[in-house]
């Protein structure tokens, strides 16, 4: 079951509404890792919500969504999973089930306060959590199989998203902005992305035309 989300860190501060591109600028005055942190939570939350939309309304259409589906091993896609309590990286799973588990894993981490501060912590202590070097290596732990996630749900269930009204308009542009927050601040690493190469071509290309459109505006 994945885990549901109530987290937030609404002292982080926030760009006032425009393009993709400037919703993902750093604010100023804001620190990298909190923006980094909030966004974990956010990009968590839109695409766990996108799965279930799926799950829930697909499931009749598309067999591929069934558990018991085409089986795959998540390092085929330059994803090892060696988290000792997620050892399965050479283990063959559907692709549901790899969805399913790397989004409960994600939501293990996020809800354990352990590892993610308490959103009602006082902000100093949660900024200064933010800031430690194993707190960076997590984020960028659940970045890269947030974008594996995104990149399985784009593939391998496209045909089953096009049967669901306003899922591929939604899916996009979550994805969209999901990648233009890891360009900015280069998050996922080339070799990561190749899988996917295809799917970030053009969004690769508007995103640096927008740049460059936001930098000539400046």
């Amino acid at each position: 079951m994945i885990a549901t989300m109530s987290k937030k860190y609404n002292f982080v501060k926030k760009n006032p509404i425009g393009t993709l591109v400037d919703a993902v600028v750093l604010p100023p005055g804001e620190s990298i890792a909190a923006w980094v942190a909030c966004h974990c939570v956010d990009f968590y939350k839109d695409v766990s919500a996108i799965w279930k939309w799926i799950l829930a309304t697909a499931a009749d259409v598309d067999p591929s969504i069934n558990i018991e589906g085409k089986k795959f091993r998540p390092d085929d896609l330059g994803f090892s999973h060696g988290d000792v309590e997620y050892r399965w990286s050479s283990e063959e799973v559907s692709a549901p089930e790899y969805v399913t588990r790397a989004l409960q894993w994600i939501g293990d981490q996020i809800n354990d306060e352990t590892k993610f501060p308490r959103d009602t912590i006082d902000e100093a202590e949660a900024r200064s959590i933010f800031q430690t070097p194993s707190f960076a290596a997590l984020c960028g732990q659940i970045f890269r199989r947030i974008f594996c996630v995104y990149g399985i749900l784009l593939t391998t269930f496209s045909s089953t998203v096009e049967t669901i009204d306003g899922m591929t308009i939604h899916l996009n542009m979550s994805f969209k902005h999901f990648m233009f927050f890891c360009m900015e601040f280069d998050i996922v690493s080339k070799e990561e992305m190749d899988p996917f190469e295809e799917l970030l071509q053009p969004l690769r290309k508007e995103y640096q035309l927008s740049k460059s459109k936001r930098a000539r505006s400046a």
